[in-house]
């Protein structure tokens, strides 16, 4: 697989050594490091603000040897270039004596154009204008004896393959009307910035966060490439950072402060970018500005034979405890808040939830619990079911009665048995352990729990998750119905990490044990009777795997990706846990339950969206029950 033609293309950024006034030396340097990123098959190489150079030349950019040098660094640049794009910085004198701090882009052998800054600080440390003049009005065309025909102007893109690219320098990032913003806004989809930051106390972190939510903002790729320790230190000092971000995400960062030449690498994902751009009204409503000028690339970018950026196996859920810790509290607050407030919109003071003893149950169960906390009113008035029948087990029974027990809750136990056996007796049934009779199981517990919060002026919480949602894993007009369900939008992997957390940081002595047990106990809708006292029916061997399920969910319904891609990033992230065969059935079944059970999303009771995928009919996904799958398993065949 060329993962490039899924969207991918691997780009650099580097901090260069630099020896300050000779350009030549220079040069030579960023073939050096331009030659390794060629081996890494990178197709887009960035090189920090005025390299050629030195950033901290001074006065010396007013040298007529240093500009001439320049050129002569330029021109061995443009007859050595091995990759496929790159920007390196260069002071420029126009015909008229100005200067200008420029990028170049060259692709190859040839200088496609420069690109000026038009923002230049000049506060504190910083004196840029002694030595520059904003490029903003700057619109010229150089026909130059060595370097060819080529343009000095802001407006322009550069086309490598299908990905357009966008350029700014230092200062124009942290200006309030951004270039990158307008570049954007005229299709680039990838922005090289240039740049010279010096190193303050906490200067990098704001750095970081700024490179970052400019990806976030302008739904773009990033790569920064700064100036590193080599330039002067007569009044300040520079860490040469090096960053890759991607519409908020920060994919690759370097460790500052290098005495030598080093770069990074990762795969930008423009595929997502488009996705994301046309799914953001923000975006894609946005004025445009005057088309800008697009320069392209002579040759194509590099094949992607493989990734070295690599798709978290569990993508709801953050790699880092102490954002998964922050992330969590912050969960559980919003779920209890939505559910306090829609007790208060239905003036009611009573909650109503059927607990099974299982992970779904159990988070709600405890969300009902800070949600009653909210409004300061007693966890009594928390009334838990527990209902079993035929399928029901002593380890989910005790777990339920635990809960109850322990969090204070009003518990009622109300056996299904007899009325289960009795609807079935009047539909003639024979007595089979079919969908009739656990879907008897479960519309008779939905039953229950209506009938009961009409007794008590309450409202049925619904406990069934995200995942379960989006493969349709539940019982129309069952557990599919709620007066509002806090579990809507929480995907199954987030589910036992949520009850996990809180049994660490949240849970009593006594309820800890409770919330381990039921992390313990298979998933099951425990509908079919229990074999020798143990759970017999286990979703994960008739559905899949919940991660799996779950990973091809955030990849299709986050980022808008292909079945084709699904399965290649899965089989990158799982490899070793799962065969190619195994992921490309669950791929299979995912998407034929996605597309079969629409119609089961289309009549969801409300609830809190808690992450950036829900399938609320109402807001989040629209799609007409009758959409065919045909096209998405004709494409999973022939993987």
């Amino acid at each position: 697989m060329d993962f490039e033609s899924l969207g991918f293309v691997n780009v650099a950024a580097a901090s260069l050594e630099v020896s300050i006034g000779d350009p030549l030396m220079n040069a030579e340097r960023i073939l050096t490091t331009a030659t390794q990123m060629a081996d890494a098959q990178v197709s887009i190489g960035v090189f920090p603000e005025l390299c050629i150079t030195g950033y901290s030349a001074e006065d010396l950019f007013f040298s007529d040897a240093l500009l001439s040098n320049s050129i002569q660094a330029l021109q061995l640049l443009k007859a050595k270039n091995p990759l496929p794009l790159i920007a390196v910085g260069l002071p420029w004198r126009l015909s008229d004596g100005r200067l200008l701090n420029c990028a170049a882009l060259l692709s190859h052998n040839t200088l496609l154009g420069l690109v000026p800054k038009t923002v230049h600080p000049n506060y504190g440390e910083f004196y840029d204008l002694r030595w520059f003049v904003s490029g903003a009005n700057i619109n010229e065309s150089i026909l130059h004896p060595t370097l060819g025909q080529f343009q000095i102007r802001c407006d322009q893109l550069f086309e490598l393959n299908d990905h357009l690219i966008g350029v700014e320098i230092c200062e124009d990032m942290w200006a309030p009307d951004a270039p990158s913003t307008r570049a954007c806004l005229a299709g680039a989809e990838i922005i090289l910035n240039l740049s010279a930051s010096n190193e303050l106390i906490a200067k990098a972190d704001y750095r970081r966060d700024l490179v970052r939510m400019s990806s976030a903002k302008n739904i773009c790729a990033y790569i920064y490439a700064s100036a590193g320790p080599s330039e002067s230190t007569k009044d300040v000092v520079f860490g040469g950072h090096c960053l890759i971000c991607e519409s908020g995400q920060l994919l690759k960062q370097n460790n500052r402060f290098a005495l030598t030449s080093n770069y990074i690498t990762c795969e930008v994902d423009t595929a997502r970018l488009r996705h994301d751009r046309a799914s953001n009204t923000s975006f894609s409503q946005a004025s445009r500005p005057t088309p800008y000028r697009v320069e392209h690339c002579v040759g194509q970018s590099k094949p992607l034979h493989d990734l070295q950026r690599r798709f978290s196996k569990h993508p709801f859920v953050p790699d880092d405890e102490h954002e998964f810790e922050a992330r969590a509290e912050e969960i559980l607050s919003i779920q209890a808040t939505g559910l306090a407030r829609r007790m208060q919109a239905a003036n009611s003071a009573r909650l109503v939830i059927g607990l099974s003893g299982g992970l779904d149950s159990t988070l709600a169960f405890l969300v009902c619990l800070d949600a009653l906390k909210k409004l300061d009113l007693p966890s009594k008035h928390l009334i838990a079911l527990t209902m079993p029948g035929p399928g029901t087990t002593k380890k989910t029974y005790t777990n339920a009665h635990g809960l109850a027990e322990i969090g204070a809750a009003t518990l009622h136990d109300i056996s299904i048995q007899a009325a289960v056996e009795q609807h079935l007796r009047d539909l003639k049934h024979g007595g089979e352990h079919d969908i009739v009779f656990e879907n008897a199981q479960a519309r008779e517990r939905t039953q229950l729990l209506f009938n009961f919060a009409n007794k008590v002026n309450g409202i049925v919480v619904g406990t069934g998750d995200l995942s379960e949602l989006a493969l349709g894993w539940c019982t129309y007009n069952a557990d599919h119905m709620a007066s509002y369900n806090v579990n809507s939008s929480v995907p199954k992997t987030m589910m036992a990490y949520l009850v996990r957390w809180y049994a660490h940081h949240r849970a009593s002595t006594e309820l800890s044990p409770v919330l381990e047990s039921v992390l313990s106990t298979p998933i099951s809708p425990e509908l079919i009777p229990p074999a020798g006292g143990e759970i017999s029916q286990r979703t994960e061997a008739i559905v899949g795997p919940y991660e799996l399920h779950d990973y091809f969910m955030f990849h299709f319904l986050r980022t808008g990706a292909s079945p084709t891609k699904i399965y290649y990033l899965a089989c990158l992230s799982f490899a070793g846990a799962y065969s190619p065969s195994t992921i490309k059935h669950w791929l299979n079944q995912f998407f034929s339950r996605f597309m079969h059970q629409q119609f089961k999303r289309t009549t969801l009771p409300p609830g809190p969206k808690v992450g950036s995928i829900s399938l609320s009919p109402r807001g989040d996904w629209r799609m007409p029950d009758e959409a065919s799958v045909q096209p998405l398993l004709k494409e999973i065949e022939q993987l």
